[in-house]
């Protein structure tokens, strides 16, 4: 089992379910479920275009309860797509990271650990979409083309999304992955 650390660099939660954008925040504290008021909260959620092998809607599994993200590659995107900034809250993320190289290609089902706190499990690759890029084009008024380009830009880029395996706190400070296949991207 590899084990990798990294740094929690500010965490984010969604002022309105309705919303898509999230607001910096102190901290998280999760449940079972994810974060109570978030619009990915729950241990269900309706299958969509990410899971063409369900009919739409179709009730499903939640693995998307947290969005991660990673300070090195959200200055990759940004700078691919030639914009100063991309803030992780525009685009809908509850954790930023750093100082794990390839953060979006962490082995699926490895563990991260948020010191004495909560726990999460990797569940895939959050595959970059034009809702988030618009929410990019928001903030770049001049540049009406970015909710393309973000999806060409942060592809193996836009992080992650996990589940919560233990309930707890995520506050900025030390973060430990434990990876399962013994791999982390990066290694």
């Amino acid at each position: 089992m590899g084990t990798h650390n990294g740094i929690v660099c500010a965490v984010y939660a969604t002022p309105d379910v309705a919303r898509f954008e999230t607001c910096g925040a102190g901290s998280l504290t999760v449940d079972l479920q994810g974060i109570p008021g978030d619009r990915h909260y729950g241990f269900i959620r309706p299958a969509g275009a990410r899971e063409p092998w369900f009919k739409r809607g179709e009730i499903i599994r939640s693995g998307r309860q947290i969005s991660l993200v990673s300070a090195e590659e959200l200055a990759r995107i940004a700078q691919i797509m030639d914009v100063p900034q991309i803030d992780p809250g525009w685009i809908g993320a509850n954790v930023l990271i750093s100082g794990i190289a390839d953060f979006t290609r962490l082995a699926w089902g490895s563990r991260l650990f948020f010191g004495e706190g909560a726990v999460l499990v990797n569940e895939g690759e959050n595959v970059p979409c034009r809702y988030a890029g618009a929410a990019i084009a928001r903030h770049y008024p001049d540049r009406p083309d970015l909710d393309r380009a973000f999806v060409k830009a942060a592809k193996h880029l836009r992080g992650i999304v996990a589940s919560v395996e233990r309930a707890g706190d995520i506050t900025p400070g030390p973060l430990l992955i434990k990876c399962p296949t013994g791999r982390n991207a990066g290694v």
